[in-house]
């Protein structure tokens, strides 16, 4: 278990090095995963990589024991949050209003988003592709 956290750590970290050194504008973690995603397909796809931390199931099994205990992490944000009870009680409906508007602004870029790509595909299905 200790080397398939490892490896998650490890493209964690290659993934941050790739994004400070580019100057990517987005999260390491997030390339970090990607390559994770790449080298997990890559050992699916040829047997000799399937050893160590990457025989079959054993990252998989790990990320699932750190998402069962996914909840710990959010301790950390709800100290922070009670650290920061006089900001929140000077500008608490402030931030109410800011969190509900743009709750209300996502859903309707979303619905949005659907709405648009529902009538493309229509219009894909009405015209008839020409034989050529």
């Amino acid at each position: 278990m200790v080397a398939d956290l490892s490896l998650i750590l490890l493209c964690q970290l290659a993934g941050e090095i790739f994004v400070r050194a580019i100057g990517l504008p987005m999260p390491g973690p997030v390339i970090g995963l990607a390559l994770l995603l790449l080298v997990l397909l890559a050992r699916d796809r040829v047997s000799m990589l399937a050893r160590g931390p990457l025989r079959h199931g054993a990252v998989e099994g790990t990320s699932k024991n750190m998402l069962a205990h996914l909840s710990l992490l959010f301790v950390p944000a709800g100290v922070g949050v009670v650290q920061q009870l006089d900001l929140l009680a000077q500008h608490g409906l402030a931030i109410f209003v800011v969190l509900v508007l743009s709750t209300i602004i996502t859903l309707m870029a979303t619905v949005g988003a659907f709405l648009l790509v529902a009538r493309l595909l229509a219009r894909r299905r009405e015209t008839p592709e020409a034989d050529a």
